[in-house]
């Protein structure tokens, strides 16, 4: 299967990404081009595909080019190490159950001119990310207490925040309905369970490596999607929490492997910069 992991479709900036946060990141090395290459086909993502997913990181300033001798090297910048850093948070800190006992939201209230429509989508799309759901037009809501500066930075919208505790005779499990797609998020929950909760999950693949690349990135594309809502405003059955063990679980059954294969297969040089990697 050329330029897709053989899992069904993942992106391969999503693969390198997972590769960079658990065998870079933390360890101030940069990797030669040929190790991305080998790593990546043991997932099915072709030469080609990982070559243009170097190039297009590297012109984005996720990844900075060292060339030792006649070999070209990546080493990671201090966007890629935020972005990989909040990934690990995600993973490993937060996790996806919210069982705070304040039941606290930020509300936002935004109006942009008709004519903007490419701001309005981008407004939108930077809420959804950090977690917020529309109650109505132009009022949305997010768990929690939410820095909504750098969501709302350089748009231009006319914005108004709040903090908010919801009130009688308020349904908030009707409200976390409205606004955001629990059944959708449960569905990719379950079928999160459906491939990796069973004795042998990915039995096709290679090894290990393959697996934990596969098992974090399917993982990080639902819980990056996951606003963290409180437990109380969710179905008793919400299938997040046993995902998440799963995960974890299958993830240090993977490691020794993993690290052993990456391990034998990484070409790489001490990086100078690597300050951008603490």
């Amino acid at each position: 299967m050329t330029g897709r992991a053989r899992d069904g479709g993942m992106r391969p900036q999503s693969v390198m990404l997972t590769f960079l946060g658990d065998h870079v990141h933390g360890n101030g090395i940069c990797v030669f081009s040929g190790s991305f290459i080998d790593a990546f086909a043991r997932v099915g993502i072709s030469q080609e595909a990982t070559r243009s997913t170097l190039t297009r990181m590297a012109r984005r300033g996720l990844l900075r080019r060292q060339r030792a001798g006649r070999r070209m090297y990546f080493g990671l910048t201090p966007v890629s190490a935020e972005v990989l850093r909040d990934g690990g948070r995600r993973i490993w800190d937060s996790g996806v159950v919210n069982d705070d006992g304040d039941d606290r939201w930020t509300l936002i209230g935004f109006s942009l001119p008709e004519s903007w429509q490419r701001q309005r989508h981008e407004l939108r799309s930077r809420l959804t990310w950090a977690g917020f759901g529309p109650l109505q037009n132009g009022l949305w809501i997010a768990p929690g207490e939410v820095d909504v500066t750098r969501v709302i930075d350089d748009l231009g919208a006319n914005v108004r925040v709040f903090a908010a505790e919801p009130r009688s005779p308020t349904d908030m499990q009707a409200l976390v309905a409205d606004a955001y797609d629990l059944a959708g998020l449960g569905r990719r929950y379950q079928a999160f369970l459906h491939r990796w909760d069973r004795a042998d999950p990915m039995p096709e693949a290679p090894d290990d490596l393959a697996r934990s690349l596969v098992l974090l990135t399917e993982w990080l594309q639902i819980i990056r999607a996951d606003p963290r809502l409180p437990l109380r405003h969710l179905p008793s059955d919400w299938p997040a929490q046993k995902a998440q063990r799963v995960c974890h679980a299958l993830h240090e059954r993977f490691r020794p492997e993993a690290e052993a294969v990456a391990g034998a297969i990484l070409d790489t040089v001490p990086d100078p910069q690597s300050w951008a990697d603490e």
